[in-house]
């Protein structure tokens, strides 16, 4: 009996041990990203997960998607299997919207302020991902003045050209660089269109996605006569072959190939690409000279310097009703919560030093890295930086700033006042939220179509009516109406 004593005290002295054990075994969590990379991920002795799982006590697994067709992954995600940790890349896309508004995500308003990280992220870009009135994301922070162009400097000096100061001198540049028989072109584009057009049509004059007219109306950018001046610009440039001809297929995660193998001299997209592609020159040719520029804004027409800014954000990480409980979701706030700590964005951003990153006496991170560790990082370290979200700021590890990359974060504060803010970003219209998407695919399709010279204004003019008559004037007058409500004296 006493054996029997013994045996069932040791029993019961164990239990809580056997209990707190399992309480801490990993938790899992899903997560659907997209990947900029045509490398495939490496996960198997990953040393970045192996660090992020550790720190966070979770098992990761991540699928990611090429960046050209994610839209259509998140909405079959959405429609079926979700993973616990969802990126999107429009926080008011009608599919997050209604998703959000169906109980398909769950509302973080009430959680953030117990976060250590998270709590510290702009309350104002905070509330304008919200859906409403509820907060369902952590928004992906961005600087407002990052776009712009990426041109070669080192074409440009070699055919006696100055840094354009216009739109006409860029389109000129554009020109210059063309030359069929070396197989050169002006500027790159991809089937990403969205971006380049808006950079254009906006330097050009038009408004960033709506206008208010002179009696203080909304109006949609695409209507302004500025937008169809940029537009014309891009289909002359394609037509004279200065861009090139298959843009409309090109996947946007080959869309730097063309300057990296000397084809391109333009790409209208973010500055800070300029000093990703300056590295990558010296990593894989040995340059040792700047070979590009970086150009925030050119006058147009009217002399106006205007810019596209980010919305001070690129998407958000969403937690979804994948995971069951509010315990589960609280796992996955803390685990996104330790991806803002300064060790959490340096794995994120850089991996782990000695295995995806090398800092160099003064602990500053070797930027580019050695060259013969270039493809092995791509595969271990993928596009994880696409969970990054530093809404409380960047404090990953940090390299010397070149030239490049000083010009870039000069720019970011020389030109903020320079951006032309969307008036109705804020506003969520209720026939946006249902047709949105497909009306959003209708304009696009035919903005490529015209760029491409397949159509002509005549026939842009009737899809633009389409779109009116599809829900685009009902989007118009939800838009005018919650824009008056909200400016009204």
């Amino acid at each position: 009996m006493r054996k029997i004593l013994s045996v069932l005290l040791v029993l019961a002295l164990l239990i809580p041990c056997l209990a707190a054990f399992a309480e801490e075994a990993p938790y899992e969590i899903s997560i659907l990203m997209p990947t900029f990379y045509t490398e495939p991920f490496q996960y198997e002795n990953n040393p970045t997960i192996k660090a992020i799982e550790a720190a966070t006590n979770t098992k990761l697994d991540i699928t990611f998607v090429p960046d050209a067709s994610y839209a259509e992954a998140v909405s079959l995600a959405l429609a079926g299997d979700m993973p616990k940790i969802l990126i999107v890349k429009g926080h008011q896309d009608p599919v997050v919207v209604s998703s959000a508004r169906a109980g398909a995500f769950w509302d973080l308003t009430d959680y953030i302020a117990d976060t250590e990280y998270l709590k510290d992220g702009s309350q104002v870009v905070y509330d304008a991902t919200k859906i409403d009135g509820r907060l369902y994301g952590i928004y992906r922070a961005r600087p407002l003045a990052r776009n712009g162009i990426v041109y070669r400097s080192d074409w440009a000096k070699a055919l006696g050209l100055e840094t354009p100061k216009t739109l006409d001198d860029l389109a000129n540049m554009a020109k210059a660089f063309t030359d069929p028989a070396k197989g050169t072109y002006g500027i790159v584009m991809c089937k990403y269109v969205d971006g380049t057009i808006k950079i254009i049509t906006i330097a050009s004059g038009a408004p960033n996605t709506w206008g208010i007219d002179a009696e203080g109306s909304v109006y949609p950018a695409h209507e302004d006569p500025k937008f169809l001046e940029g537009l014309n610009w891009l289909r002359d440039l394609y037509a004279y072959g200065a861009i090139n001809q298959d843009f409309m297929v090109l996947e946007s995660g080959i869309w730097v190939e063309p300057l990296r193998n000397d084809q391109a001299g333009i790409k209208l997209d973010t500055m800070d690409d300029g000093n990703r592609q300056q590295g990558w020159f010296e990593l894989n040719k040995g340059t040792t000279e700047i070979v590009f520029d970086l150009l925030p804004v050119v006058a147009n027409s009217e002399g106006e310097e205007r810019m596209w800014p980010t919305a001070g954000l690129s998407g958000e990480v969403i937690i979804t009703k994948s995971a069951k409980t509010e315990e589960d979701m609280k796992k996955c706030l803390a685990f996104l919560d330790f991806l803002n700590s300064p060790e959490g964005q340096t794995l994120v951003n850089w991996g782990v030093e000695g295995e995806t990153f090398w800092t160099d006496e003064e602990g500053f991170r070797l930027d580019p890295a050695p060259p013969e560790y270039d493809v092995s990082i791509r595969s271990l370290q993928g596009s994880m930086n696409q969970i990054g979200m530093n809404v409380n700021g960047d404090f990953a590890v940090k390299s010397k700033l070149s030239p490049l990359r000083k010009l870039y974060e000069d720019n970011l504060i020389a030109y903020a006042d320079y951006v032309i803010g969307n008036p109705c970003a804020a506003f969520i219209s209720e026939t946006q939220t249902m047709v949105g998407a497909q009306l959003t695919l209708l304009l696009e399709d035919a903005h490529v179509q015209y760029i491409a010279g397949q159509i002509d204004e005549a026939q842009l003019k009737a899809v633009y009516e389409q779109w009116r008559a599809e829900g685009g004037d009902m989007i118009t007058a939800e838009m005018n109406e919650m824009y008056k409500a909200a400016n009204a004296q």
